[in-house]
Formats: structure tokens, sequence, C-alpha cells
């Protein structure tokens, strides 16, 4: 049996997606810059995108600027808010993906900006009461918080942190390129100023994200060139992608309880299993509890084998990972924030709607397996 269990570094996409991409890798492929009638097709297949992604989150069309993808975007989002809105600080967490982590690390290097780093728990809970203290002190910052953590699942809770930023006239950008398509985001309810998301994170293609703007924030331009995305995003436009996010994103939104009850009971028969299989088991920051991950993500911590179990596993065509697909090769700061376990080793698995019960029960006696046979 193969397994994908890597559904945080990307999914499949979806074959409805794939359906409504086609005509416009074959049909309608003209550059909507041009004035004709095959220009302005695809125009208007652009615009009629950006009108139903602003009705799904509840924010105006205006506001939605479509991008390369999480990176591009939240890079959009930080530098706006440095270079256009002024700001000299940042207040962020160590557990950031490093889109921003680096991001801002090369604003500090050039002098432009200062870091502050929330205070976390052992669990990497975030201290919110140190947020407001850091704004109490500084309060025309920037607040860059991921909704969700990528390894280890956390959530953070974006609502209390715009209430906070809006307490303090901070802006507030927020990543949530792992929990766009499998939660709702209202924005007229939530106060946020920036928002990323990529579509391959919810069974659309790679290559296309988008980043919400409020309206009245200003912007960057990134990319200079053509006058595209109103003059804030240079370039000829994605158009099949972008209708391959828009798809995916209304079968999200049209599925999305259903989907997320199905793929709760997917990680609470994988805690089931690896619990009373693997001695010594652990999870990973607050993997384990329902109301405080995400729930497509299970971060495993167990006793090290001495072996390389991520390979042993693809041997046995099982794909998993043991954080970031992003950061493969090098140490996880994630994992070095939370103060790291000595002699154990981490198995990220991340659900989606196409796994089965039976993939779960098969993964985790394979494991269990290898993992008996090192230990004896």
């Amino acid at each position: 049996m193969k397994v994908y269990l890597d559904n945080a570094a990307t999914t499949p996409l979806d074959k409805e997606v794939f359906e409504a991409m086609t005509p416009y890798l074959l049909n309608h492929f003209g550059n909507p810059s041009s004035h004709h009638q095959h220009g302005r097709e695809a125009k208007a297949a652009i615009e009629n995108c950006r009108a139903t992604i602003a009705g799904l989150l509840n924010a105006l069309p205006e506001e939605i600027i479509f991008t390369s993808g999480g990176t591009e975007a939240d890079n959009m989002a930080i530098l706006s808010a440095v270079k256009n809105g002024g700001i000299k600080h940042v207040i962020t967490t160590a557990f950031e993906h490093h889109a921003v982590l680096h991001t801002l690390t090369a604003l500090q290097n050039s002098g432009d900006i200062k870091i502050s780093y929330i205070a976390h728990d052992k669990t990497g809970s975030l201290d919110l009461g140190h947020l407001e203290y850091l704004l109490a002190i500084s309060p025309r910052s920037l607040v860059s918080v991921m909704h969700a953590n990528n390894e280890i699942g956390n959530l953070n809770d974006i609502e209390q942190i715009g209430e906070i930023c809006e307490k303090y006239n901070a802006l507030f950008h927020t990543d949530t390129v792992q929990t766009i398509g499998h939660y709702r985001h209202d924005l007229t309810k939530l106060k946020v100023h920036f928002l990323a998301a990529s579509a391959h994170k919810f069974h659309g293609p790679k290559g296309i994200g988008f980043l919400y703007c409020r309206k009245g924030v200003g912007l960057t331009q990134l990319i200079h060139g053509g006058g595209q995305e109103a003059k804030r995003r240079a370039g000829t436009e994605n158009i099949p992608g972008i209708i391959g996010l828009t798809k995916a994103l209304q079968i999200a939104f049209e599925h999305l309880d259903g989907h997320r009850q199905y793929i709760q009971s997917l990680k609470s028969q994988m805690i089931a299993r690896l619990t009373a299989s693997l001695p010594g088991v652990r999870f990973n920051g607050n993997s384990a509890k329902a109301d405080n991950s995400l729930y497509t993500v299970l971060s495993v911590n167990i006793p090290s084998t001495g072996i390389d179990l991520l390979r042993c596993l693809d041997e046995q065509q099982i794909s998993v990972s043991g954080g970031s697909a992003c950061s493969s090769g090098s140490s996880s700061h994630v994992l070095k924030a939370l103060g790291g376990d000595l002699g154990r080793d981490t198995i990220r698995f991340s659900f989606s709607k196409f796994n089965t019960l039976q993939e779960i029960d098969y993964v985790a006696e394979k494991l269990a397996a290898v993992y008996q046979l090192i230990a004896a």
C-alpha cells in the first residue's frame, strides 16, 4: 500500500479543481491585459474569482491580491508594513514559517526594524499577556503571528490577538497558509490587516496564493513591471492557477464541517494506535489536543532508534516528514524553540480528506513493527 501523510507540505490536486482549470489551459488562454475578446474573457475570469474568494471570506474584492503563494504574500505584507507603514518594531513568535522569520531577520540586519518575540510555555502556547506588555511599551508595531503552526499544529487565537492589536493601534499580519480552506475566516470580524494563503495546502494547484490587505492599508510593490493587480503586483496573471485556487476554496467551504469531522477522526485514530503500540510516545506542542491544534497535523515524539525512521517508512511507501518541507535538510527551529528532546525523534503526520482509516491503521502497524524490530 502506498500512503501519503504529508499534507502539511502539499495536498493532492482535487480532480474537480483540475477539471475547472483545464479550459483555461487549452481554450481560454488570452492575456488578461489584452483588449481583444480573448483578453477580456481572461480578465473577467480573474475578477470573478477575486469576487468569489472575497465573498467566501467576507472581504472586498479589491482587498484580494493574487500572488505566487504564501511566501510571496508574507513578504509583501511584512515589507509593506515596514516600507509603507513606517513600522520600526515587529513582534512575532519563534514558531513562524521561515517566509516570515527570514524576512524579519533580513530587515533587522539592515537596520530597518527591531524584533521582539512573544513568550511561550513548554507546549508552544503563546503568552498573550506578554504580547500586550510589548505593545504597551511600543504600540505602533507590526504583530506577525501565524494561525496554526505547520510542524506541530498549535493553533493561535488570532481573534484575541487581533483585538489586542486594535487596542494598541498595531498592524496585524497572520500567515493562514495551514488554515485557509480548513477553518472559516470572517474578515469583517477578524481584526487583521494582512492575511496570507496558498492554494496547494487545500487541494489547489501549486504556484498560486493570495494576500488579503485591508482597504486603506498601503502596499509596497515587490515585483515591478506592468500594471497587473491594480499596479500592486506586476506580471502576467496565472489564470489557470487562479481558477484552481478559487474552485478549491469553494469546495473546501462547501464541505468544511464534514471534512473537519472526518479528518479529526483520522487523527484521533492515529493517536490511539500509536499510544497503544509505541512505548514512551509523546506528542509535540498541543498536537494531540483537539481544541488547541490543527486537526490535519499530528507531531509525534518517540525515543530515538538510532536510525532514519523517515527513510524506513519511505521504503515501506509511506510518505511522512520530520517537520517543514521548506526546511528539509536542516534541524527544526520549531522543535528547538520548544526546548527539544535529546535522544528522541519526531515524525509529522498530516492528513487530508483523501486519506482513509485503513491507511492510518496500516501506517501505525508498520511504524510499530519497525520500532519494535530495532528496539529488540
